[in-house]
């Protein structure tokens, strides 16, 4: 079934066109709130929220937008106003270093310190990208990790594709600087 029959099935109330919707669009929305919490928890939470809050204006839905492009806008703000009421403190779990060194055995030990190095990159990259300023934070997560093209961002975030453009070369370029001194412990240039 196209997608403008199940949005028109869903806001009459149809549950199975609504559960198809939620299918086709659960990861995307799961991740980028994953992106921006980096707790699966509260993403999970975040998640279900957000298709809660679709479900609940989708009658009002009137296609000036893609439904994709709708549902980014609608996760965007829940996210943003969840940070807001959370002031912004980025949610992290506590390492479990003692587990860790009960499920890797002494002969499997370089991969065991290669898999810890990628996990401290991994931490560090979010670390970094949670200083960043949220609109370029926000621009650098639409394109970088979930992969959206210009437009889409464009319309999302109702600024130019110039903006667009000019947000995301600011963003990288400020992750490089944040980033380089730590490649640099690591004997590595950006």
């Amino acid at each position: 079934m196209d997608e403008r029959e199940l949005v028109r099935r869903a806001s009459e109330g149809e549950s199975e066109a609504f559960g198809e919707l939620v299918s086709r669009y659960q990861n995307r929305v799961f991740h980028l709130a994953l992106g921006f919490t980096r707790d699966r928890a509260s993403a999970d939470d975040l998640a279900q929220e957000i298709f809660l809050k679709a479900y609940l204006a989708l009658p009002g839905f009137k296609w000036k937008a893609e439904f994709s492009t709708w549902l980014y806008r609608l996760a965007i703000n829940h996210i943003k106003d969840y940070l807001r009421k959370m002031k912004r403190k980025v949610l992290r779990e506590a390492p479990l270093e003692e587990a860790r060194a009960q499920l890797f055995p002494d002969e499997q030990e370089e991969a065991r310190e290669e898999e810890e190095l990628m996990e401290k990159r991994r931490q560090l990259l979010e670390e970094v990208m949670a200083t960043l300023p949220e609109k370029y934070r926000i621009v650098l997560t639409l394109r970088d990790v979930e992969g959206l093209a210009y437009e889409t961002i464009a319309s999302l975030l109702g600024t130019s594709l110039g903006t667009v453009d000019s947000r995301l070369h600011r963003a990288r370029k400020l992750l490089r600087e944040k980033m380089e001194p730590y490649l640099r412990l690591e004997g590595r240039t950006p």
